[in-house]
């Protein structure tokens, strides 16, 4: 049986690489190994690139230099799973492609665990209500953008059930290349 991968996707534009301190953080805290990944990352161009490191227990595996073109997302379906785990950032996402394999005409889904959100199949989630700006106390995944705007004080920590996500007056998208991309319109199937 083979070794464990992670990944970490990394924004790159203007041949800059972008918070990767917080990636740096993730890294160190899945293999337990103080790797600095500005050794590795130098972006081929002043283009908006995805960078996808690839790591294991002993290091770097490899990194990669994609064109990015940000996904428009509109609805999102409910997915309700107790089962699912993604604490760690693995290659292996079998778990979250099934889920999202079920949001038929849906553009994205969100994924409910013991009765509470979660995250999106590819990014974290935030709601905005009353003028305060809230993510799940438990994603299954900590991001490093939601790191970061918990760390500012941007976003607070509670337990969002459906009825509060439904209720909410916009929501947020989080992950390292949309930053926190804010939906004013949506559907919730």
């Amino acid at each position: 049986m083979g070794k464990i991968q992670y990944f970490e996707t990394i924004k790159c534009l203007d041949e800059e690489v972008l918070n990767l301190e917080y990636h740096n953080n993730r890294v160190t805290r899945t293999i337990g190994l103080d790797i600095n990944l500005y050794d590795y990352i130098y972006p081929p161009s002043a283009d908006l690139l995805r960078c996808k490191v690839i790591y294991d227990e002993d290091g770097i595996v490899s990194v990669d230099f994609y064109p990015y073109e940000k996904k428009k997302i509109k609805s999102f379906k409910l997915i309700h799973n107790d089962l699912i785990d993604y604490y760690l950032k693995r290659v292996d996402r079998s778990n979250i492609d099934r889920l999202y394999d079920q949001k038929n005409d849906c553009d994205e889904i969100i994924i409910v665990k013991n009765g509470f959100i979660t995250d999106t199949s590819m990014a974290n989630i935030a709601i905005e209500k009353d003028g305060i700006w809230y993510t799940p106390k438990i994603p299954l995944l900590r991001g490093t953008t939601r790191d970061r705007f918990i760390e500012d004080g941007t976003l607070k920590e509670v337990d969002i059930d459906v009825d509060m996500l439904k209720s909410a007056d916009k929501i947020a998208l989080l992950n390292a290349m949309i930053g926190f991309d804010i939906k004013k319109k949506f559907k919730i199937e």
